[in-house]
């Protein structure tokens, strides 16, 4: 918070001196990229041990990362419940859900929404995929996805294998045709 005041500072003491803007607003993205540097650096990384988790979903039973050992996990973290791009993932996900099963693998979103956010969620959308409730940000943060500026999940994906290893990373995905890809990488390691 300091660093921030003093960048402001130095940022209106720069403007007022006449130097250039795009010196500032260089410096500034510069600032954002080592900030963002530093959060993405607490992502697992492909081969790493998945850190293990226990979370709530909208059913309200407790789901352990060991409850799908043995099977294929796509761990995806998505900012809120009822926003358009969130919504649009989860309704591909459940789109492919089938698609999925057959390559023994699981969907298994979660957000800082509560367990009643994501029941209502559901039933709203038609939706029955496995969402957990990660209020705690406990989770979010153990995988490197928790937004420090707005507090939510950031859309990172994660494909764990049937051992436990992080498989594959993605990082601020576009919901569109985020499913689809996750699916061609399952089967992509399961032909290889």
């Amino acid at each position: 918070m300091r660093f921030a005041i003093a960048a402001s500072y130095l940022i209106s003491a720069l403007t007022f001196n006449g130097i250039a803007a795009t010196h500032v607003t260089g410096m500034q993205t510069s600032m954002q990229s080592n900030a963002a540097n530093a959060v993405n650096s607490a992502v697992p990384q492909e081969g790493e041990i998945a850190p293990s988790f226990s979370l709530q979903s909208q059913s309200g039973k407790q789901d352990s990362l060991s409850t799908f050992k043995g099977k294929w996990v796509v761990l995806y973290f998505y900012p809120e419940d009822f926003t358009s791009g969130c919504t649009l993932e989860a309704h591909n996900f459940q789109r492919d859900v089938e698609k999925f099963a057959k390559l023994n693998a699981i969907i298994v979103g979660v957000s800082v929404d509560s367990v009643d956010s994501h029941k209502q969620f559901c039933a709203k959308e038609g939706l029955n995929v496995k969402l957990l409730s990660d209020v705690s940000r406990r989770v979010s943060a153990q995988y490197g996805s928790l937004n420090v500026n707005s507090r939510t999940a950031n859309r990172n994906t994660f494909l764990i294998s049937p051992t436990g290893k992080i498989a594959r990373v993605w990082i601020n995905v576009t919901p569109a045709q985020h499913s689809s890809e996750v699916l061609a990488a399952i089967e992509g390691r399961k032909q290889g």
